[in-house]
């Protein structure tokens, strides 16, 4: 859930719990172990010197932790947006040169420029857009789409095809030209993490199946085996500098910088909202947009590229049992001493441990159980969850999360659209409670309660017209009141309030009488201001039900009834 006002510093962290401490430093060392090498593999996606992921994951990261309002999202390099800047870069310069780094940091600063910029706007509302239904469906294809893109690496085969999909069909067309070598070290990978999950899931498996490959790799040199491995990394952590471009490219990276805003202010809305959800905490989107702004200069003043809230190291951190923003500050002071002291055994590390580590924690992404609860109780929804895990798949992440907010507000006006309203009327034990509208009850003869279940505006208005006539057209007896029910009416648009004033004149034509009941103040206002209460009159507007069941009896007669709730 969303907060309604900004936290304060460190609200990822705070309150510090000192005896979880431990369980988020394993859990940071632990996804150093796993974002290393993820990061440097979307550097290589994004076209930039492979060092270049691990600077995403120290001032960025940094800056985002102690700034930002989730306990749980973690920032630094992303495929997704990696993907991005590659493409809209691409032909501009060489990929990996320095004129190709200054373009990507520049794109960096404009992008967080931009996210800050939201913040002023307060955009981060876009995330309460994001129902629970399709951020299932967005993770689960965010998920797969991942986890299928690491296959090729799996079986030391090259990555051909645009997307994951068409990169698996060739996986599958050249599967007789795959490396054993390297499938033997990729399942083996996999068997020590998910095996040893089935013995504890609360040890760092991964991390000592990383430190394996990289112990083997350097004893038995996996390179004259034909396992390919990262290479030669240069040490030293990364430099301020800003980044020099031609005026003339500006608007080429503007577009970039757009595009890549869209994909960091949904995906990391849409993620942040997900385990915001899982276990019941709050956050504040303007908040995180300030983080993410800043993170993105930081990144493009400090030779990486844009970076995002990512799905998959935030869900590496919460399988370790990350849960709070120790863990991502405590795998930033490992990539520093990494960085430092450490990249020359990183060297050794093969490629499919990196890409059966990502694919490993692409599945987990997958949230079957979550899609089989929602097509059980929700039906229709699980359609919309399902298309946007296609969307996502099969043509890309900023088209899913584009699909997701647009199902996601389709989803919430089909609600407002047709209100399921009904009547307020006893039961035979004389007990008031609701009934469906085709019942066609009085409260008291001659007296019709219909409580709307929504705002009144535009797209439902005409439906609240209808309903009324059929009703009063209906009901047997002829009535003399007809209440309508407005508690959970929040806001009158200037059409409804235009059809309220037509309802008054028509149901004066069948001799009956507009009442209301249970205005909030602000609806309140806006009748007196659109001049409706004025013509349904002060003596026709009650604070509740039963004032209106009183008045009633006081003008028809009839004997005091007990007002049973």
């Amino acid at each position: 859930m969303a907060r309604t006002s900004g936290p304060a510093l460190l609200a990822g962290i705070r309150p510090l719990d000192r005896a979880a401490l431990p369980r988020d430093l394993l859990a940071g060392i632990t996804l150093a172990a796993l974002a290393i090498p993820t990061a440097l593999g979307y550097a290589t996606i994004a076209g930039m010197p492979i060092i270049t992921g691990l600077y995403t994951l120290v001032v960025p990261t940094a800056v985002f932790a102690i700034l930002c309002s989730s306990r749980h999202l973690v920032v630094g390099a992303d495929s997704a947006t990696a993907a991005l800047l590659a493409a809209g870069i691409a032909g501009m310069a060489s990929a990996g040169t320095d004129d190709y780094v200054a373009l990507a940091g520049m794109v960096a600063i404009i992008t967080g420029i931009l996210l800050l910029l939201a913040r002023v706007a307060r955009l981060g509302f876009i995330a309460d857009f994001l129902s629970r239904t399709v951020l299932v469906g967005f993770l689960t294809g965010v998920g797969i789409q991942v986890a299928v893109g690491q296959v090729p690496d799996m079986f030391g085969l090259p990555k051909e095809g645009s997307g994951p999909v068409a990169q698996l069909v060739n996986v599958v067309a050249d599967l007789s030209q795959a490396s054993l070598a390297t499938v033997g070290v990729a399942l083996g990978v996999a068997v020590v993490i998910r095996g040893g999950r089935l013995l504890s899931r609360s040890f760092p498996w991964t991390l000592v199946a990383v430190v394996g490959a990289i112990v083997a790799s350097a004893a038995w040199d996996f390179t004259d085996h034909g396992i390919a491995t990262l290479g030669p990394l240069p040490s030293g952590l990364p430099s301020l500098t800003f980044p020099s471009v031609d005026t003339s490219d500006i608007a080429v990276l503007v577009g970039v910088a757009v595009s890549l805003f869209v994909v960091i202010l949904a995906q990391s809305a849409a993620t942040s909202r997900a385990y915001a959800a899982k276990y019941d905490e709050s956050f504040d989107e303007d908040t995180d947009l300030v983080g993410l702004g800043l993170s993105n200069v930081a990144a493009g003043l400090t030779g990486a590229f844009a970076v995002n809230g990512s799905p998959t190291k935030t869900q590496m951190a919460d399988s370790v049992g990350g849960r709070t923003q120790v863990t991502s500050l405590t795998m930033v002071a490992i990539v520093v001493v990494v960085l430092l002291f450490l990249t020359e055994p990183l060297q050794y590390l093969p490629t499919a441990v990196l890409a059966t580590v990502v694919f490993l924690i692409g599945l987990d992404l997958v949230d079957v159980a979550g899609m089989r609860k929602i097509f059980r109780l929700r039906r229709e929804e699980f359609w919309v969850a399902l298309l946007t895990a296609v969307v996502v798949v099969f043509v890309g992440v900023l088209q899913g999360i584009l699909l997701a907010i647009f199902l996601s507000i389709v989803i919430h006006l089909r609600r407002s659209y047709k209100p399921r309203n009904t009547l307020v009327a006893r039961n035979p034990d004389g007990v008031i409670e609701s009934f469906p509208l085709d019942t066609a009850r009085t409260l008291r003869p001659g007296l019709v309660v219909y409580h709307f279940a929504h705002s009144l505006y535009y797209a439902n208005a005409n439906q609240f017209a209808e309903e009324v006539l059929e009703l009063v057209e209906q009901v047997d007896p002829p009535i003399d009141w007809f209440c309508l029910e407005a508690s959970s009416v929040a806001d009158v648009d200037y059409s409804a309030a235009e059809t309220l004033r037509q309802v008054v004149g028509q149901l004066a034509g069948h001799d009956a009488k507009l009442v209301l009941s249970g205005l909030s103040d602000d609806v309140r206002d806006e009748l007196e201001t659109f001049g409706t209460l004025e013509l349904v009159g002060d003596d026709a507007v009650f604070a509740t039900v039963h004032d209106v069941i009183e008045a009633h009896r006081q003008q028809t007669g009839g004997p005091r009834v007990a007002t049973g709730t």
